[in-house]
């Protein structure tokens, strides 16, 4: 049945970003076939006022509007209205939105400020302000927001969210609207800096639970948040007695987490910068004075040699916040220069940032000597004990172990290899960018650093096969997806070919049974391929892109075979076995279409 819809749309500052949304939704409307009246509204005025006949004949209005407008003519019309900024980037997805969320409106005097994304709204109306990070500050930290920013106007809530990603801060917070906030949601896997929230309620959780539970997550938000304490940001203990923390939001793991992700810049940088001196020749870099040589200087002996450092370092930073970066690192380095490699590094990050919270808690000063313990007692103290624990008591057995595991690595043979790329590329499966993947993700990263390459071949091509099998599923079964899942599917296929596992999460959250052991078994065949056939990769993220790279992948081909035959077995055998729409409904109701009752338990 054809659509006549009615597009709104409104700007505070004028009549530009009116019309380009206008015309975007306009488009993308017309490409659905729907019938389309458009009116637009600026500050200083609009076009030509909507007719009462177009209203009267529209099955749907979209209000895609940051400043107030009279929504009184739509009376008893199913209206969907969001800020004017969520129609631009994707207006398709708007349209989505609409047709799903679209409610009969009814003027009730209170509700004509068509501005749901300003935080600090009218009397009444709930006001939260959230941060969503990840370590890698790609997928779930800008997913998560997303997610948060929907469930929160679905709920009636004024919300911004501020994401955290691999691009730094974007969609700031501003000091009045965190100070307008009831509640402050920080969905965070990694450490964030909170001095700017002291005094306000804060709620925590991960990335992970943000995205699949956005609703409950922003319900338990305004129930449970509790002012935090001084310094409950860092370490490892628990926020409030109303939050109940696991280890994924608070300890040991966001402590790694919040290193891997300001090491893994060093080590993309320095990764490819290897490989293009490999483009010269493998051995064109020990020639001097060539540029093989300069890109060898760079990534080998300059960004990789930080990458132990970093990882200490900001580990100590997430745990005692900046006392623990000097001992940190110092703790880093030495864990790199005795051999200890990336598992020194945990281990002197671990016990810096520790000693360093340890000091800044317990040693008690005179007021007059209290500005020196930050800069000069605190430093000196958690540097001397990690490094001479590094040096006399922790550095050789680490480095020691560190050399057998690359010695086994290096030296195993083709059934070993394969099954460690079958256990890899299944765990990177298992929860898609859950503490499973990360683990065998940070595993494969940190071997890096001793130069043993092929483990994070096999780990970055099975991370991709989920999403692109998804993808593969909604182009060869299209009857069996509805259409927003089918756009789910494209989107998802382009996620997989950038590495970003989480592009298959929507499918696994509405289809666990059958979408996960599938991506399971589809990361393990692509994971075993990759260590069979002996492929390298010099870069821990990008995905096919990489491969643009001369070096970056020394077997670019059997690579791509690898991720193929991974993705086709998954995505294909999952386009057999789902269900269709109507049968899942048919299963659902009774054989006069009464709905069929639960077991109880």
């Amino acid at each position: 049945m054809e659509v006549k819809a009615i597009i709104l749309t409104a700007c505070p500052s004028g009549m530009a970003t009116s019309y380009l949304a206008a015309r975007r939704l306009e488009r993308a409307a017309l490409r659905r076939g729907w019938e389309v009246e458009v009116e637009l509204q600026g500050e200083l005025g609009g076009g030509l006022r909507l007719s009462a006949d177009a209203i009267a004949a529209a099955d749907l209005v979209l209000v895609a509007a940051s400043r107030a407008v009279d929504l009184s003519r739509f009376e008893g019309k199913r209206l969907y209205r969001d800020a004017l900024e969520a129609a631009l980037p994707n207006p398709d997805r708007f349209l989505d939105r609409a047709e799903f969320a679209a409610e009969t409106w009814h003027d009730d005097g209170e509700r004509e400020t068509a501005a749901p994304a300003e935080s600090g709204g009218s009397s009444g109306v709930r006001s939260v302000v959230a941060v969503t990070a990840c370590p890698t500050g790609v997928a779930h930290t800008f997913m998560a927001a997303e997610a948060l920013a929907e469930a929160g106007r679905a709920m009636g809530l004024s919300i911004k969210v501020e994401t955290q990603g691999s691009v730094g801060a974007q969609n700031k917070l501003e000091a009045d609207e965190i100070e307008a906030a009831d509640v402050v949601l920080l969905a965070c896997d990694i450490d964030v800096d909170t001095a700017r929230f002291a005094g306000k309620r804060i709620y925590r959780t991960s990335t992970g639970a943000a995205l699949k539970k956005s609703r409950q997550t922003l319900e338990a938000a305004l129930a449970e948040g509790a002012v935090e304490s001084a310094g409950a940001s860092t370490g490892g203990g628990s926020s409030s007695a109303g939050q109940k923390k696991g280890i994924k939001e608070r300890g040991v793991y966001k402590h790694l987490l919040t290193g891997v992700s300001f090491m893994l810049p060093m080590v993309v940088a320095g990764g490819l910068c290897i490989a293009l001196s490999f483009v010269f020749g493998i051995t064109a870099f020990e020639q001097e004075g060539t540029l093989a040589a300069a890109l060898m200087q760079i990534g080998g002996e300059t960004a990789f040699a930080l990458m132990v450092p970093v990882l200490a370092g900001y580990i100590a930073y997430s745990i005692a916040d900046r006392p623990g970066i000097a001992p940190g690192m110092i703790g880093g380095m030495l864990a790199s220069s005795l051999g200890a490699g990336f598992i020194g590094g945990i281990v002197a990050g671990f016990l810096a940032g520790y000693c360093a919270l340890a000091l800044v808690r317990w040693v008690k000063l005179p007021a007059s000597l209290e500005a020196l313990k930050p800069i000069l007692i605190v430093p000196l103290l958690a540097s001397l004990v990690t490094g001479l624990a590094m040096i006399y008591v922790i550095g050789t057995p680490v480095a020691a172990l560190l050399d057998a595991l690359t010695a086994f690595l290096n030296s195993m043979g083709s059934t070993n290899a394969v099954l460690l790329g079958l256990l890899l590329g299944a765990m990177m499966c298992v929860d898609l960018g859950g503490p499973v993947n990360k683990a065998s993700y940070t595993f494969g990263v940190g071997l890096l650093s001793t130069q043993t390459y092929a483990p994070m071949a096999a780990i970055m091509a099975a991370g991709m096969v989920p999403p692109i099998a998804m993808g593969i599923a909604t182009l060869i079964a299209k009857t069996k997806f509805a259409a927003a899942e089918r756009e789910a599917g494209k989107a998802s296929l382009v996620l997989g070919l950038c590495f970003v596992s989480e592009g298959a999460i929507p499918f696994a959250a509405k289809d666990p049974l059958r979408v996960l052991p599938l991506s399971i078994i589809g990361g393990a065949i692509t994971g075993g391929l990759s260590m069979l056939f002996g492929i390298t990769l010099m870069a821990p993220h990008g995905g096919l892109f990489v491969l643009l790279i001369p070096g970056a992948v020394n077997h670019a081909l059997l690579y791509l075979m690898a991720i193929l035959a991974g993705s086709l077995f998954t995505g294909v055998l999952y386009a057999l076995i789902k269900r269709r729409p109507d049968a899942v409904e048919a299963a659902a109701t009774g054989p006069t279409g009464a709905v069929v009752p639960s077991a109880s338990h």
